[in-house]
This record gives C-alpha cells, structure tokens and sequence, in this order.
C-alpha cells in the first residue's frame, strides 16, 4: 500500500498470473460441475484495474458462469492505492457505478481504523466487507506491509503469535463478513508454514472465526488455506466463501476452492452469502 505499485501489481507478478490478452481460463460452472458441488459459485475477490474493467468484468463472469463479488480498498488515506475509498462521498460515487449490475458489492477494509472513515448507514448499503492481517502493526507502531518479498521476519515464532493475535483482533474489532487470504505468510518464511502455522495457532483463529460469524475464504491465488485449516474450520461450522484475488484476464479462476470443496465435502450450507439487511454485521454486533 506504501504507492502506485500496489498489492495487486506486486503480488501478481510474485505469483505469475498476470495472463495474456486472449488466454484461455477453464469454465467455473464447467468446475463446479466436475467437482458436484449443489451451489452456485461466486468470486467475491475481484478488483477492477487497468487490466479488467467493469464491462470486461462482467463479460467475464457470464462466459465463466461466476457471479462476481466487487472490491475496492477502503480505508484511511495512510493506505496508499489508487482507487482508494477514504470517506462517503467516494463510497457514495462507488456504489452509484455498481448499481444494477450483476455483482456484489464489496469493499475490501484496510486497516483496524477504515470505519473511522465512512458512516453506517453508507456501510450497510455494501453487501459484505472483506479484510486481511496483511498490513501488520509491528511493535513500533509500523504497518508493515507483509506481501512485500523484501519483508524481514527476524524472529518467525515472535512473529506468528503476534500475527495469529491480530487476525483475532480483526475479527472481534470490525464489522467485516469475510477473512481473506487466510495463513497467507512473508515470502522469507513461507517454506516453513506447516512449522508455523500449528494446531494451536489454526484453532486460534478458527475459534474467532466462529465466534464472530465470520467466514473463511478459500483463495485460489495462493491455494490457502490448506486443507489441515479447512477441515479443522469445517469442525467448527465456520463458512467457506471463494476467491480469486487474481489480477488480470485469469479472474474468476476458482478451480482451487472446487478443488478444496470437493475434497471437504462443502455443500450450499457451509457457502457464505451475502446478509439480509438488518442481520449485517455492522448492524448485528455491537462496537465500542
């Protein structure tokens, strides 16, 4: 979020998905099909760019038979994006462009201050609000920006008991109705994830997750989480949503969260969708 070289450009070329003009994508309903899934698919991890528009967003979605889900960043203005929603009136000029398509329409909250910046009653016009712990406060008072590759961890197991704590306070302090790139770790320690992420600190997580009725994206950027966090979430009843969080013309691409929902078993129960209004977080929990 530190300039215009964003997460999205940064991550994308970290995991090479930027795709071609003309690349072919498999069919998500072709998907959902092989995997015999009783529910339609929905990516509610889509960004508008440069690379695909609204209208080339919702042609997209009719080839591939997946109903998209619109994010835009949120947040205070310390949150360096372009596009970035920081106070009502651009919240209210993003909701006028959504209206009447056939999307969901999101926004992705940055940092644990974003609702400082929009007043309610233009929040629950949104149909979910999805977050991350990847724009981590460090002891210093930092936000350290943790999908940047040159991140240092010095201390991986000091780290990950802070890390595991503010997923938990993200989930108890905001409004937000999906938990995305879940386990997702900094490029200097992510051949240790299965060292890291232990029982214990998966269950952590789990536990808030359920508690605050918040759901677990299965994101196919990354093929997180893995399936030892997916089976343990399913035990607790937490809900599933998918997300591509891919940027370019491979958006939509949801085979990992079919993948992962045959291996489980999902059904069209354990599917987050989109609360009734009056049962939105914002206005079904209390916050200080």
């Amino acid at each position: 979020m530190a300039n215009t070289v964003s997460r999205r450009e940064i991550l994308a070329r970290a995991a090479g998905v930027l795709a071609l003009p003309g690349a072919a994508l498999p069919q998500a309903d072709s998907a959902r099909r092989r995997g015999g899934l009783d529910f339609p698919l929905v990516d509610y991890h889509v960004h508008l760019d440069e690379a695909v528009t609204l209208d080339q967003a919702l042609e997209l979605s009719r080839e591939r038979g997946v109903k998209f889900g619109i994010v835009e960043h949120a947040g205070t203005k310390e949150n360096k994006y372009r596009g970035l929603l920081s106070n009502d009136e651009e919240l209210k000029r993003y909701l006028a462009r959504l209206a009447g398509k056939p999307v969901y329409t999101g926004i992705q909250a940055e940092g644990l201050d974003w609702m400082t910046c929009f007043s309610r009653q233009l929040v629950v016009q949104l149909d979910y609000v999805l977050t991350d712990a990847l724009t981590f406060p460090e002891k210093d008072g930092r936000r350290v920006e943790l999908w940047r590759p040159a991140v240092e961890i010095p201390d991986p197991q000091d780290f990950m008991e802070r890390y595991v704590e503010f997923h938990v306070q993200v989930m108890a302090r905001e409004p937000i109705d999906i938990l995305a790139n879940p386990t997702f770790l900094p490029a200097r320690i992510e051949k240790d994830y299965d060292a890291l992420w232990t029982p214990g600190r998966m269950q952590r997580i789990i536990q808030a997750a359920a508690k605050y009725g918040v759901a677990i994206e299965i994101n196919s950027r990354y093929r997180l989480p893995r399936l030892p966090f997916l089976k343990m979430a399913r035990r607790a009843g937490v809900k599933f949503s998918f997300g591509s969080n891919i940027h370019g013309l491979e958006v939509g691409n949801l085979d990992y969260g079919v993948e992962m929902a045959g291996e489980l078993g999902l059904t069209a129960k354990d599917i987050f969708t989109p609360a009734a209004p009056g049962r939105k977080p914002i206005e079904r929990r209390r916050f200080a």
